[in-house]
């Protein structure tokens, strides 16, 4: 990038929010070291670099707290990293109507500590809280354990404001839960990973924060039998929060293996009235203990928040030099048997697995170690896995893999005629592709 086009970025931000050089290894991409990374301080900030940088044709790639950056094809080009870090103040909050509106470079921990306050919380809970943003969260759709009942970001936004790629201003939705004009504008940016435009602001609803919240962990002997748990708890009268599961290895993995032999665990959050959590805790363990557990235990306040954050963020705790990471998206029915199926084909690829799942929406994280330097093995274990899971009707992404595994094993699954349309959208609101170009699917 040449030195007036620099100057150019240093007096729309200012010279101390521009990166160039030996400073920007946190920006490393996939092997690819960006030419610059700003860090825009308002909204129109961010307008004027995007019209800089699409009048230039230079690739923007945005970046929020960089939790979810490794997903992605490797970026055909990399040009400017936008950061979204000085966009961090929470603009409204109105406890009566439940909602709140703020900036997208909040991070998740900060904004809920801005909301306790009021006692009120907004209902996510995907992993490294303490980095991951607002606008991170949304353009990855990202989520944790409490997805079961609270949904996910499409649930809870309800306004969007975005930089389009030209620089102009979009806002979408309203700041009321009951708003119902134009188009749902929200909902296409979430899960676009920064592709369509880059989320400035969000309005989202609230919960009043639970007097309670206890985890219930009831350890099997095995895989097979915390599968029939969950359909037992799926059947009762129980309204758990999060149904996760995970097998033996990431139980082990995590520190959360009881002191006998055991395949896996069912855990089950329990969160609201405090009457109302407690009699539901002890009905769920009388409802497993018919099941045949192993072991089974109740987590309270710290306890329980350490082991969920040990569940949330399983890619980087149950091995020390993870391989590769892959999310399956299966029927509920089919996660036990799906994840029993892919252990037995790591074994057979000689590589560790450990998995964890939303167990009740079939969404099953699966961490593979081992192959040693050759990739060959993590390859072949990951071809199998994708396999088997199309053959179950579900589909696939690649979260995590080193670049030598990325080139032969595609991040996303095939879009299918679904891909055409996308495309058309891609074409509309960022003719000039310089949003973040490439690493989406289809190579959008």
């Amino acid at each position: 990038m040449h030195s007036a086009l620099l100057d150019k970025i240093r007096g729309i931000v200012g010279a101390e929010s521009v990166l160039t050089g030996v400073e920007l290894s946190p920006y490393v991409l996939e092997g690819r070291t960006p030419a610059a990374a700003v860090f825009p301080g308002s909204v129109e900030e961010v307008s004027a670099l995007l019209a800089l940088a699409s009048d230039e044709g230079i690739a923007v790639t945005p970046w929020g707290g960089g939790t979810k950056i490794a997903i992605g094809a490797p970026p055909e080009r990399l040009g400017l990293v936008l950061g979204l870090r000085r966009l961090n103040r929470l603009l409204e909050h109105e406890p009566g109507d439940l909602t709140a509106t703020s900036q997208a470079g909040i991070t998740l921990d900060a904004l809920q500590g801005r909301l306790a306050a009021r006692g009120q919380w907004l209902s996510l809970d995907p992993a490294f809280g303490e980095q991951a943003t607002l606008g991170g969260i949304l353009a990855a759709n990202a989520s944790g354990p409490r997805r079961h009942l609270y949904g996910t970001a499409r649930d809870l936004l309800i306004g969007v404001t975005v930089v389009a790629a030209d620089g102009s201003v979009v806002k979408g939705g309203g700041k009321v839960v009951k708003n119902v004009a134009g188009y749902d504008l929200p909902k296409l940016y979430i899960g676009s990973f920064g592709t369509l435009g880059i989320i400035v602001e969000a309005t989202v609803k609230l919960r009043p924060r639970p007097d309670d919240d206890r985890l219930v962990l009831t350890c099997f002997e095995r895989l097979k039998d915390c599968g029939q748990a969950v359909r037992l708890v799926l059947a009762s009268d129980l309204i758990p929060s999060a149904v996760d599961l995970l097998d033996g290895e990431a139980l082990r993995g995590v520190g959360l293996a009881p002191g006998v032999e055991t395949g896996g665990a069912l855990l089950l959050g329990f969160d609201g009235m405090r009457e109302q959590v407690e009699w539901q805790c002890e009905e769920a363990r009388r409802l497993l203990a018919g099941a045949g557990p192993v072991a089974q235990r109740v987590l309270e306040a710290e306890a329980r928040d350490a082991a969920w954050r040990s569940v949330r963020e399983l890619g980087g705790r149950v091995f020390p030099e993870a391989a590769a990471q892959l999310r399956l998206a299966v029927l509920p029915s089919q996660v036990a048997e799906v994840i029993e199926q892919a252990g037995a084909a790591a074994q057979r690829c000689g590589l560790r697995a450990a998995f964890g799942a939303h167990a009740a929406v079939g969404i099953v994280t699966a961490v593979l170690a081992g192959g040693g330097e050759s990739a060959q093995p993590v390859i072949a274990a990951l071809r199998e896995w994708r396999e088997l899971v199309r053959a179950a009707g579900g589909h696939a992404v690649l979260e995590r893999a080193p670049l030598a595994v990325k080139e032969q094993v595609a991040v996303w699954d095939p879009p299918g005629p679904a891909g055409r349309i996308m495309e058309r959208i891609k074409i509309q609101l960022d003719p000039k592709g310089i949003l973040n170009p490439g690493r989406f699917v289809g190579g959008i």
